[in-house]
């Protein structure tokens, strides 16, 4: 079974898609972020680089705050910490990202009760290994997430 899903993501038959909360407004409703990127064995620090690996990530606004917006986010590739980077070199770090982020959004965002980073595994998209039907696994925001959500909405 778990050959035949690392099989599924070596081939991209898998989709997944993410929420995440990142700094700032979106520009456009639909945006793609094709930047290569390349991991540094010794800390694991991914950046943005023509050395790197290609790398693509589609992004939709799913709703705007106030200095903020929610995306859904689905990596086309599957690079390390690929959506945090992208994000972040656009400009649109995550909230509460320790290694891509942006100190003041990140404060900005404990303030209001966000204790880990906003980047949440919404949908993942396969097929089952024996039966080969499509299946999609979902996971709902927890609640912390949810009423960071709702605490920017009254903003």
């Amino acid at each position: 079974m778990l050959r035949a899903l690392h099989a599924q993501l070596r081939n991209k038959t898998m989709h997944k898609q993410y929420l995440a909360l990142v700094k700032g407004v979106w520009d456009k409703k639909w945006r793609t972020v094709k930047e290569p990127l390349l991991k540094n064995a010794q800390n694991s620090i991914v950046k943005v680089s023509s050395d790197g690996k290609a790398s693509e990530t589609r992004f939709k606004i799913v709703q705007r705050y106030q200095g903020a917006t929610l995306v859904e986010a689905c990596p086309m590739t599957g690079r390390t910490h690929q959506i945090r980077v992208h994000t972040a070199c656009k400009g649109h770090n995550i909230a509460c990202d320790d290694r891509y982020g942006d100190e003041g959004f990140t404060k900005e965002m404990k303030k209001l009760g966000l204790k880990r980073l906003f980047l949440h595994a919404l949908h993942i998209t396969f097929y089952h290994p024996v039966t080969e039907k499509e299946m999609t696994v979902s996971a709902p925001l927890c609640e912390q997430l949810s009423a960071l959500l709702d605490k920017l909405q009254k903003c």
